[in-house]
């Protein structure tokens, strides 16, 4: 779900990781992939002067940086990637709570009558039978039933949207579906959206992203927090959206009990003007329950543990320019939704786009997407690291992998493997002279 680019991109920055002299260090050979990403970040960051020229700062920019936020390019944008270190953060936001800022992603509304059948018609998820007030996880397909984008969306109605503010809703349906592309995939899904409206116009699509500030507030202490903020009527459950009902602070918007992490938690929907007042809020009132601000480095070790694919990273869609700058080739990650393993989403009792290629995998029982979790010790598995049988011969390859900080650093992956099951010993080869035992294991990893 979320959200790229991946830990892949930071693993091996020991001044990333780690801020603290006191705590034990990683492996040195951790830290050779991506020091080319480090130099060029510093690179980039000299020769521009100023981060902010080309880049989009979110309405939370000045706040990352009063709450000591290491701000970085994040697809341009310039988000934290940490604020105290990347495992403090993770390990906080298992134990206690932690607060991330993903503005960056982008937020749709789509209303008119028919328009769950209509979404049906294009989603891997059924949608029909979703009443207001609930949430659910999909994948997009193409024509050829390779996956575009995965996306969380919630069905809504019209009294619900009145009530988060909203004072311009273009269609005069009861219902609507609130859905949040991928940051780097808003265009694409925007048209592709737009090319699959119905011919008769009795569905329409608004791109709210710009003027929409999203915060997640995650961990098992978050419904404390939530409801000594908000009160408890935002305190939902889990999966379940609503309009946020009347508070001290004055904050309207959406919320709903969902998240990247794996753990109890909320995704919040504010106007961009009402984001700070939020943030603080959240902050100062969840001190006493142990709450952090969190960078985008310790989101990705936690969507990593609970197995959450990666758009970008984990699936490509081929319509997308190649960069280059993989360590997979693109057309190795042109999957679709059962080779991804993801064991929710996906209901194949409904026609949707693609449906064909997702069959025919079953049939097939083709490369699918699985964990493994070293049983040795050596070098982390990382992105384009191979996966080789006891012969040593190749049968996969990690797209996402590093250490595990709830399980004392272990090192973990996620990649496509040829004819294994859950128990089955394989070998990681992070590079051309190391191979790792490691066991396949069906995720979360935790």
């Amino acid at each position: 779900m979320c959200r790229s680019p991946s830990w892949a991109l930071f693993e091996g920055c020991e001044w990333l990781f780690f801020q603290n002299e006191s705590t034990v260090k990683l492996d040195s050979s951790f830290f050779l992939p991506i020091i080319f990403f480090a130099l060029l970040l510093k690179t980039n960051n000299d020769s521009a002067g100023m981060m902010s020229e080309g880049l989009v700062r979110t309405a939370l920019y000045e706040a990352h940086q009063r709450w000591g936020g290491n701000i970085v390019d994040f697809h341009g944008f310039e988000l934290p990637i940490w604020y105290s270190s990347m495992m403090e953060e993770h390990l906080n936001t298992r134990e206690n709570a932690g607060l991330f800022d993903v503005s960056h992603m982008g937020f749709f509304r789509l209303s008119g009558e028919g328009v769950r059948e209509w979404l049906q018609s294009i989603s891997t998820q059924r949608v029909e039978h979703l009443q207001p007030g609930r949430c659910a996880y999909t994948h997009f397909l193409d024509d050829d039933g390779v996956i575009i984008d995965d996306m969380i969306f919630a069905v809504t109605d019209r009294q619900t949207i009145i009530e988060t503010g909203c004072t311009d809703w273009q269609n005069p349906s009861d219902i609507a579906i609130l859905g949040v592309p991928n940051a780097s995939m808003i265009p694409v899904m925007k048209d592709w959206f737009n090319s699959h409206l119905p011919e008769d116009g009795s569905v329409t699509l608004e791109d709210l992203s710009d003027e929409t500030s999203i915060l997640a507030l995650q961990g098992p202490k978050s419904p404390a927090i939530i409801e000594a903020v908000l009160g408890a009527a935002n305190a939902i459950k889990h999966f379940s959206g609503k309009a946020i009902s009347e508070n001290q602070f004055g904050i309207t918007g959406w919320i709903q009990g969902t998240g990247y992490t794996g753990e109890r938690g909320f995704e919040i929907f504010v106007n961009n003007n009402q984001a700070e007042t939020l943030w603080e809020a959240l902050l100062n009132g969840g001190e006493p329950f142990g709450i952090c601000p969190v960078g985008l480095g310790a989101r990705d070790t936690l969507r990593m543990e609970k197995g959450f694919l990666l758009s970008g990273q984990d699936f490509h869609w081929p319509g997308l320019p190649d960069d280059g700058e993989s360590a997979v080739e693109s057309s190795f990650l042109a999957r679709d939704s059962f080779e991804t393993n993801v064991p929710f989403g996906l209901d194949l009792e409904h026609d949707f786009i693609g449906k064909f290629r997702v069959e025919d995998s079953i049939k097939s029982r083709i490369q699918r997407w699985w964990g493994i979790k070293y049983i040795g010790r050596g070098p982390f598995p990382r992105t384009g690291s191979k996966v080789l049988d006891s012969q040593g011969n190749e049968i996969g390859i990690i797209t996402s992998g590093g250490p595990s900080p709830s399980l004392g650093k272990v090192g973990i992956g996620l990649g496509y493997i040829t004819g294994v099951e859950p128990g089955d010993e394989v070998l990681i080869a992070p590079n051309p002279r190391k191979q790792i035992p490691a066991l396949v294991v069906r995720t979360p990893f935790i």
